[in-house]
């Protein structure tokens, strides 16, 4: 559960960090959480995370974000507006959040059956 906690915050640093200047630092304190936790808990599910890193499918999650994000700060500004408001980034947080935890859920459970695996249990 913290791996997608984690990766739904990241995907929304952006929107974070222009609603609070101070975001960055908290960022780079879960960042270093995010290490010393993949680095010993994860440590039985190495072969999964490998398998993630090497997939295609989980770099065109991560460029389709990048696209999605872009895309859609291209289309507002066509449109003459843009996104500057507290409540703004908070809504692109919370949409870009879901996405990515959505996204990375389902790559999981394609790895997971992909390398024979079980679903993992929520404690």
């Amino acid at each position: 559960m913290w791996f997608f906690g984690f990766e739904g915050v990241i995907g929304a640093a952006y929107d974070l960090m222009h609603v609070w200047k101070g975001a960055w630092v908290v960022l780079a304190a879960l960042a270093a959480v995010n290490v010393v936790v993949g680095l010993t808990v994860m440590g039985k599910r190495r072969k999964l995370v490998r398998a993630m890193l090497k997939n295609s499918r989980t770099r065109m999650i991560a460029v389709g974000l990048i696209a999605a994000r872009l895309g859609a700060h291209l289309l507002l500004g066509a449109a003459g507006t843009q996104v500057t408001s507290a409540a703004g980034h908070l809504v692109f947080a919370v949409a870009m959040a879901g996405a990515t935890v959505t996204l990375l859920w389902v790559d999981q459970r394609i790895t997971f059956r992909a390398l024979g695996l079980g679903t993992p249990k929520l404690v």
